[in-house]
Formats: C-alpha cells, structure tokens, sequence
C-alpha cells in the first residue's frame, strides 16, 4: 500500500475581501492609488516597489523610468537616473529579472549568491576561471568603477552570447557578489567591487536561506497588497516551494479573495485601512511591477497583455511595446507610442469603451509633454468611432500649434 503524505491544512483566512478590494488593495500598495509620496521621491518608490525592472527596450523612455513617472508625474528624467545611481542608494541584480534594488537588500540576495556559486557556472564555463576573475579583479581595484568594454571588451566578435572570457568573469562575479553593478552608463553596466560600493554594515552574507526568503517574501507581499502564493514568487522570482516554506513566519495573513482559485495573503498594514484617494491615469510600461505578472494582471484586472516586441511585425494585435491604460483604478485601452522629432504618435490604440477616451488624451498629452513632444497625433484605432472621439478630445485638449 502507498503512504500518501499529509499537506498541513492551510490557516483559516481573517477576512474575505471581494474582487474590488483586492483590486484596490494592489493599486495601493503599487503606488497608483492615493496621493503619490512626492517627498521620498524615486528612491520611495524604488524603497515601496522592493525592485524596478530594467529593459533594452526604449520608445518614449526606459521602462525604469517609465515606473516612477507613473507614479509621481513628469519628473525630471535626468532627476530620475540621479536618483536611483547617485551617492550608492541601489545595486542591480537578479530579482524579478535584472532589477534595481535599494541597497538595503543587498543581504537579502545571499541566497542567490551562495546558489550561484554552488551551482559553479550560470550560462557560460570560463577557459581559466580563477585567472580571468583575479585579472578584472585587480583592474577594477586599480581603476573602477569599470564597464565591460573599459575591462577589454564584451564580446569574441560573434552573435551576441559569445561572450569574451572577461565579460564571463565579471558576470560571474557579479552573480556571486564579489562585483556589484552600481549604475548603467550608456546602457552599459559599471562595476565595482562590493567592498568599495556596498556600505560596510550591508556587505555579508550572514543571513540564512530562511532569513533571506522570509524578508523577501514578506517585502512582495508588501508590494503586492494582497497576492496568492505564485504572485509571492514570482516578485523575486522564488520558487513555490520556498515560499511555503517561509510565509507562515513572513507576517502576511491568509485571506479569501471572492473569485480567486487559490489561497491568498495580505499584508496586515494594508488591511488595516481601506484604500481611498485619487486614481491615477497614466500609461504603464509593459515590465512594471503592477502587471509585469500576466495571469495576476489578468485574474485582477481582467486585461490580457503580452508584450509583442518579439512578434513578428504581422502577427502583432496591440504593437511593438504597448502601454496599457491605467485610469480609475482599471486597465481601460493601451497604445504603442513612438516619437517622431516632437510629435507624439499613437501607432496604434486600442480602448474598451467610451469611457477610455478622454483618460487617453489625458495620458498621452501628459507623456508628450514629459517627453519633450508638443503635440499627439493617432495613427491608427481598432475602433472607427472611439478613433474619431479620441482625435477630437485631442484637439480640444491641445492648443493650436
């Protein structure tokens, strides 16, 4: 006969929260619902978000930008970079995906690290690991902080993976904590050693697997406000399994969410007061932290986006990078925006109802502006009538050039 082992019973939920509060629970603690923190600034969001996914992909701005002018308005672009790099506030490394993340989590990746090295490679093998890690060891203590190509160059010549024996060893590093990336200068990640860039009382990796995954746990379920187990992992890309092993002592609350298949959790605080104030109206990057999950973007919002920046060209719906319309708490259209000198064209548009429009004339005259563009032109809408009403709120709105 088979043993059949015994799951613990799940803890019975404090509340049950309908599909409205859940929704605006996650807009809350994503920043976009309420009065934005303009005091903390970028570094607050960055700090509440937990991490700010980076992206190659630039059309109107980065997508680390894009996050914070979401959730503060038109702040100053060159503001934002000096916020996240300037005076050692963040690092870069592996959370979601390559992320930024406030330096105060640099203990917390310990986990990480010791997997990495124990595993001995990531994606490729060195010729002569211990002599390539000590050579740009000793380059970037004699003169860093440096970039791949101010180290000797990225690549061997071939496609873009055939990565040169430097450009493996300081990934390597990087991967294992010896090197911490400290800002992106044309695109290109600076390295430095931990030990010069991370302060001396963040710089161990005392803390334990368990200590590391219950504060990461516990910091998702704070940005998330109310999430399922596969939401918790994947803010920092845990697995399932470690997440169940930490998130009885991670200070979240189980809860039953009307329509949601799965058990969830919440974050006290956020239970403790309703959440009200002004909803925001803002175009969203496709690789914000609000949606960068897709079936929770779906079982929230009912909205269904996939970025098509890698689909071929006649099989795209929605566009090359289309932005999905935040206004009134919901998911109401998207756009695929480009810039052509000063103008601001919506390639392509897409809105749900009459009510999207006029929060889409306000969201893109909003991004032109912040952008440096003085006027918004649509190109195309899948829908002939909103495309006519969106176009005459346009000109209504802007003034005449």
């Amino acid at each position: 006969m088979i043993a059949v082992t015994q799951l613990p019973a799940l803890p019975k939920p404090v509340t049950t929260l309908s599909r409205d509060d859940a929704r605006r629970l996650s807009l809350r603690a994503q920043g976009l619902l309420g009065a934005p923190d303009r005091r903390a600034g970028v570094r607050g969001v960055l700090r509440h978000l937990g991490a700010v996914q980076l992206d190659t992909i630039s059309v109107l701005a980065r997508s680390h930008e894009l996050v914070p002018y979401a959730r503060l308005g038109a702040v100053g672009r060159p503001d934002v970079e000096s916020a996240y790099w300037a005076d050692g506030h963040s690092f870069e490394y592996w959370s979601h995906a390559a992320c930024i993340l406030p330096i105060e989590e640099w203990p917390h990746f310990a986990f990480r690290r010791r997997a990495r090295r124990a595993k001995g490679h990531r994606w490729h093998l060195m010729a002569d690991r211990e002599r390539s890690c000590a050579a740009v060891l000793d380059r970037l203590t004699a003169d860093g902080p440096l970039t791949t190509t101010e180290l000797g160059g990225g690549r061997n010549g071939g496609e873009w993976w055939d990565w040169s024996e430097t450009k493996i060893a300081v990934e390597w590093l990087l991967d294992t904590g010896e090197v911490v990336c400290t800002r992106r200068r044309a695109w290109k990640r600076v390295y430095d050693l931990a030990e010069r860039a991370v302060p001396g009382p963040l710089l161990h990796d005392d803390l334990d697997d368990t200590a590391c995954l219950r504060r990461l746990v516990a910091q998702a379920g704070a940005a998330l406000g109310v999430a399922t187990r596969a939401d918790l992992a994947d803010y920092h890309r845990l697995k399932g399994e470690q997440v169940d092993a930490v998130i009885a002592d991670s200070g979240l609350v189980p809860v039953e969410v009307e329509g949601w298949r799965k058990p969830a959790w919440a974050d006290p605080a956020a239970l403790a007061t309703p959440p009200r104030g002004r909803h925001r109206t803002t175009l969203l990057s496709p690789f914000d932290s609000l949606i960068w999950d897709r079936p929770r973007t779906e079982r929230i919002f009912g909205f269904t986006h996939r970025l098509e920046a890698y689909v071929p060209r006649p099989q795209r719906i929605h566009g090359y990078f289309a932005m999905p319309l935040l206004a009134g708490g919901r998911l109401r259209g998207r756009v695929d925006p480009a810039r052509e000198g000063t103008t601001l064209v919506a390639r392509q548009v897409s809105m749900q109802d009459d009510k999207a429009v006029a929060p889409m004339a306000q969201a893109l005259l909003e991004a032109a502006g912040w952008v440096g563009c003085d006027a918004v032109r649509v190109e195309r809408c899948d829908d002939p009538r909103l495309a006519a009403a969106l176009r005459a709120e346009l000109d209504r709105l802007q003034p005449p050039v």
